[in-house]
């Protein structure tokens, strides 16, 4: 049944809770592989939040339903019950295996406390141990504890220590790296204008080239045709469709009407 037909707010109910039944399954198999009590104790915490999500998320899908009854057919009521039942059930699974581990991890921490004995023989071997030692015994075991707590906050100190210097200098890194960063933006920039103006300038020299070339075209077009009417006249003095070229006349004719003149 697809849900999202009938409401998507239904369709989006069903995917949350689909996912988040969906890692407890996941959750209590890693759990089951984990030896650590305290981590045990962790996991089965992280468990039960989810287990919350899931019955809220279950009782907004019910009132959805319960919104959506009047507007459904008799059968697709049905089937989106049948649907939160099965959600209930599979929640309830978990919430029973949550029990069961959590009264493994109590059982686990009692015999961790008690010991063998017992907590309250435990309890007495302390008494007894402790008045069986003399006031200088006691002292010296009260300075060496007092050592051993101080050693362990010297140690403690230069874990903080090197902890803040590792962070300054990964900061003082990231620092640098960032500045690196703006310096190669930048160049970059440069480039990118840098190959824009000589874009522009190989299109001007292109326009101008082709410029000279249009007028080296027309400039021999020109000659060419000067040179020809010079051919055809010295070829032809006589033929008068062509005009004579002013400062050039047919040497022959000249030579005529100076002899006419004698």
């Amino acid at each position: 049944m697809d849900l999202s037909e009938i409401s998507n707010e239904l369709a989006s109910l069903d995917g949350q809770i689909s996912d988040i039944i969906r890692a407890l399954s996941n959750g209590f198999q890693k759990l089951e592989k984990i030896k650590d009590a305290s981590r045990q104790s962790r996991q089965l915490e992280e468990l039960t939040g989810k287990m919350r999500d899931c019955k809220r998320l279950i009782k907004e899908f019910d009132r959805e339903v319960k919104e959506e009854e009047d507007r459904n057919s008799p059968e697709t009521n049905k089937l989106l019950n049948e649907k939160k039942q099965s959600m209930i059930k599979e929640l309830n699974s978990y919430v029973a295996l949550k029990k069961q581990y959590a009264s493994t991890l109590e059982n686990k921490r009692v015999d961790l406390f008690d010991g063998p004995g017992g907590g309250d023989g435990f309890g007495e071997e302390n008494v007894l141990l402790a008045s069986s030692m003399t006031n200088q015994q006691l002292i010296d075991n009260g300075n060496q504890m007092m050592d051993e707590t101080d050693q362990a906050i010297e140690r403690s100190k230069k874990v903080v220590e090197d902890t803040i210097n590792v962070g300054a200098e990964t900061a003082a890194a990231l620092q640098a790296q960032t500045e690196q960063m703006s310096r190669i933006v930048n160049e970059l920039d440069s480039i990118h204008f840098s190959i824009k103006k000589a874009s522009k300038l190989v299109k001007e020299l292109g326009r101008q080239v082709a410029t000279d070339r249009c007028i080296m075209v027309l400039l021999f077009i020109v000659v060419l045709g000067v040179i020809a009417i010079i051919i055809v006249k010295l070829v032809n003095p006589n033929n008068k469709d062509i005009r004579d070229i002013p400062g050039l006349a047919p040497p022959a004719l000249k030579r005529k009407l100076l002899w006419d003149q004698h």
